[in-house]
Formats: structure tokens, C-alpha cells, sequence
């Protein structure tokens, strides 16, 4: 039999029985529309989840702050304690397995002052060689501190805030390349009536972030041991008794920042660190049941897909079934007429193919469509099970579809109805030819 005379005789007897085929072949669109749109929503979160790391902090890094939240078994908050962060500490962590990176931070409270103008920063001293571990971005201006200069100033892309007078009176944009800016710590713990004189810190290297849109863009970056010299500076202008309350402030930290080399190691440290009598917390630790309760929602859309193809199946199964019953005498006379089981068998699986071909190819355009309506109107459902918490922009993506996904769409669907019409093919191909010519149709 001729590749044309099939496909001519396959088409023509899939629409005979147009309204069975259309039910058969919604069957296959269901199914493939499901598979799509649950493998797109995977990506979707995949992206979403992405897009919070960047925003919040990366999967990988952990902090161990001087209050420690206390979570029970099922993640929920069950109080804090203050836990003291010193040397010890540090040097405890960074002997725990799989800690890339350890670094201590100091926050310093002060002001910038530009002529009359000045504005309040938080000044996080780190140490200047895990930037790159912890994955500094560029700067638009300025270089990062080395060895040889570690004397930086460097600003996120939203810092400093706005100068103002001391009265509010009026505001200034300062532009910090070119305008002369004054640095000078705050002195309110301290009883500064007494102070033997003023400590003030001409800033003459100054570096800016770009914009990431992340945590970066509203902190103010200094390097530890530049920081340390400039607050003993600053504390050789006190008073004995001021100085000594205010050099503790470098004998205990605020935070200790870390990176574990892999993100599947995050848990393993964060309980070597709770051993070591600890609290912790990571992103992880917050995205965790958020990414939990993803993974089911996938599973149950996959589910549901799969339930669909395997009605698709038994409905194209029937479908042929029904057609070979309906077609006995028809197979009778092709084998009278010399054709070969093989063709006989290509004919109902070629028709089989089809139905899956035709089901795939509408699915995937069903998929688009819905995809498409999933991202405009999905925030109620799947902004709230993607953010974990978090807040989201309007343009958060949901569904997304990638190239091969179609491809993959219309794959199963024919092997779907390949498979489905394998054995119906086999039991035409077995009728006797004189008992078929007998049939009355």
C-alpha cells in the first residue's frame, strides 16, 4: 500500500465517525495540556525562586546573629536568646566542613556631612576577602578596597539617603565623586560633654554599587580592619571610661556571615552550628516549605495529567476497538485484495498517531493560552504559593514555557496514541478474511 493511499484512508476513516474521534481527541489535549502547564509552572517557580535569592540573599549563605530565633520541629517561631559572637566563635565555625567563606560584621552608626547637609548611615564592616564569595556586584564608580588601599567608602545604589540641614529647613543631592563629605560616629551612648576633642573622617575614597535590586543596593560597605583602625581613632577621643565601654564594641560582633560550598550542605551546618549551642537562620530555612508546598502542587497537576493521558489512552484504545468491529468486513476485503498484514496494521496505527498528533497540537496552543492567563490572572494562587512570604512584582512570571516543551507535549501525545492503537492494530491484523467477508456490517 502507498504512503498516500494511507494517509488518504486513515483521514477518511477518522472523520467518519466525527463526534467519537472529537471526544477521543480531547481526551490527548487534556492530557498534554496538563503535562505542559505543570512542567511550565515548575519553571515558573524555578525563575521565582531565583528572583527572590538575588533579592534576599543567595540559598547558600547563613547568618548567626547576636539574637538567635529559636523555630520548633514544624519551623514555627518559639523565641530567641542572645548569643554572644567573639573570635571563638568565628574560629569555631570556620573549622565546621563545607564553610566556604566566614566573615564577621561590625555595624557602625554615624553621619556624613556635606558643608552644612548631613545625613545618617549604618556603616557594615566585613572582611574585604570574601566579597567576591559572597558576590559583590560591580561598581559604577570607584574600586573596591585592596591591601595596598583598604580605606573605601563603598555605597549601595540607594545610599546614602537624602542630606538635609540641621533643621529640615532644606535638602541637598550631594554627588559623592566630586563634593567634600565628613564622616563623624554617632556619640549618644557616650557622655560626649566630656570628650577631649572631636572625631571627624575626611572620606576621600568612595566606591558605588550598581543598581541589583537586591539587599546590596541599601547597605553602605566598609572593610573590617580599616574599620577597626578609624573606630580606635575615634575612641582615643573619649574618655577613659567612654573608651573603655566603647572599644567592647570590636570584642563581640553582630552578625557572623557565612557561605556553605553547596546548597545541599546548608543544613548540615546550620545543625553544627546549633551543637556548637547556636542559632541560625538562612533563606533556605524560610523558602524550604514554600518550595514543599510547590513540589505538591506539581505532583498533583502531574498527577492529574497523567490520570488524563491514561483515559486518553483507554479512550483511543476503545476508539479503535470500536472502529475495527465497525470495519471487519472492510479488513476482509483489503486482505482478498492482497494486502499485507503490515499495511493492515500501519493503517489503525497511523490512525492512532493521528489522534495524538491532532490532540498534541491543539494541547500545546491550549497550553499557551493558559499559560498566558495563568501569569495575568494567577497572583491570588500562585503569587502566594511562589513568595513564601515574600513580596512580588506584578510582571512575577508564573508559567513559563520553554522551547522543547512543546516538543516534549507532542512526543507523549503520539506515543500516547502509538500505544494505545498497537494492540487494536495487532487484533485487526489477526481476523480471518473469510469470516470477515461473512460479517454483516
Amino acid at each position: 500500500m502507498k504512503i498516500s493511499d494511507l494517509l488518504k484512508m486513515g483521514l477518511r476513516n477518522l472523520f467518519r465517525r466525527k463526534v467519537r474521534t472529537i471526544l477521543t481527541v480531547l481526551g490527548v489535549v487534556i492530557g498534554c495540556l496538563f503535562i505542559i502547564i505543570t512542567i511550565s509552572i515548575g519553571h515558573g517557580m524555578d525563575r521565582n525562586f531565583e528572583t527572590q535569592v538575588k533579592e534576599y540573599g543567595s540559598l547558600t549563605t547563613i547568618n548567626v546573629n547576636n539574637y538567635g530565633i529559636i523555630y520548633d520541629e514544624d519551623g514555627n517561631w518559639a523565641g530567641g536568646q542572645e548569643q554572644k559572637l567573639d573570635k571563638k566563635l568565628l574560629e569555631q565555625i570556620k573549622a565546621i566542613d563545607h564553610v566556604r567563606a566566614v566573615t564577621p560584621i561590625i555595624r557602625g552608626e554615624g553621619e556624613l556631612y556635606s558643608g552644612k547637609y548631613r545625613t545618617g548611615i549604618s556603616i557594615m564592616a566585613m572582611d574585604k576577602d570574601v566579597y567576591d564569595d559572597f558576590e559583590f556586584p560591580e561598581l559604577s564608580f570607584g574600586e573596591y578596597p585592596t591591601d595596598e588601599d583598604n580605606s573605601v567608602l563603598i555605597f549601595g545604589y540607594y545610599m546614602p539617603w537624602e542630606f538635609y540641614d540641621e533643621y529640615y529647613r532644606s535638602f541637598k543631592t550631594v554627588d559623592l565623586q566630586k563634593d567634600k563629605l565628613i564622616f563623624k560616629f554617632y556619640n549618644w551612648q557616650y557622655e560626649t560633654n566630656k570628650r577631649k576633642r572631636e572625631f571627624t573622617l575626611p572620606i576621600k575614597n568612595v566606591a558605588k554599587m550598581v543598581e541589583t535590586k537586591t539587599e546590596f543596593d541599601y547597605n553602605i560597605y566598609m572593610d573590617l580592619d580599616y574599620f577597626e583602625k578609624i573606630y580606635m581613632q575615634y575612641c582615643n577621643t573619649l574618655t577613659l571610661e567612654d573608651r573603655k565601654k566603647a572599644i567592647k564594641v570590636l570584642d563581640e560582633y553582630q552578625q557572623i556571615k557565612l557561605n556553605a560550598d553547596n546548597i545541599d550542605n546548608v543544613e548540615e551546618i546550620q545543625d553544627k552550628i546549633k551543637e556548637l549551642g547556636y542559632q541560625s537562620d538562612s533563606l533556605l530555612l524560610y523558602l524550604k516549605p514554600t518550595i514543599e508546598a510547590s513540589k505538591t502542587l506539581q505532583l498533583i497537576f502531574l498527577f492529574l495529567g497523567a490520570v488524563s493521558m491514561f483515559v486518553s489512552a483507554i479512550s483511543i484504545a476503545n476508539t479503535m476497538v470500536m472502529s475495527i468491529y465497525e470495519r471487519t468486513k472492510e479488513i476482509g476485503i483489503m486482505k482478498v485484495l492482497g494486502c499485507v498484514v503490515k499495511d493492515i496494521r500501519l493503517l489503525f496505527l497511523f490512525e492512532a498517531g493521528m489522534i495524538g498528533v491532532i490532540g498534541g497540537v491543539i494541547g500545546i496552543g491550549s497550553s499557551y493560552a493558559a499559560s498566558f492567563l495563568i501569569n495575568k490572572y494567577g497572583q491570588p494562587l500562585f503569587g502566594a504559593l511562589m513568595s513564601g512570604g515574600m513580596p512580588m512584582g506584578e510582571m512575577a512570571t508564573y508559567s513559563i514555557i520553554p522551547i522543547y516543551l512543546p516538543l516534549l507535549g507532542l512526543g507523549i501525545s503520539i506515543v500516547v496514541g502509538l500505544l494505545s492503537g498497537y494492540f487494536p492494530a495487532r487484533r485487526a491484523t489477526k481476523i480471518s478474511a473469510i469470516e470477515a467477508m461473512r460479517t454483516e456490517n
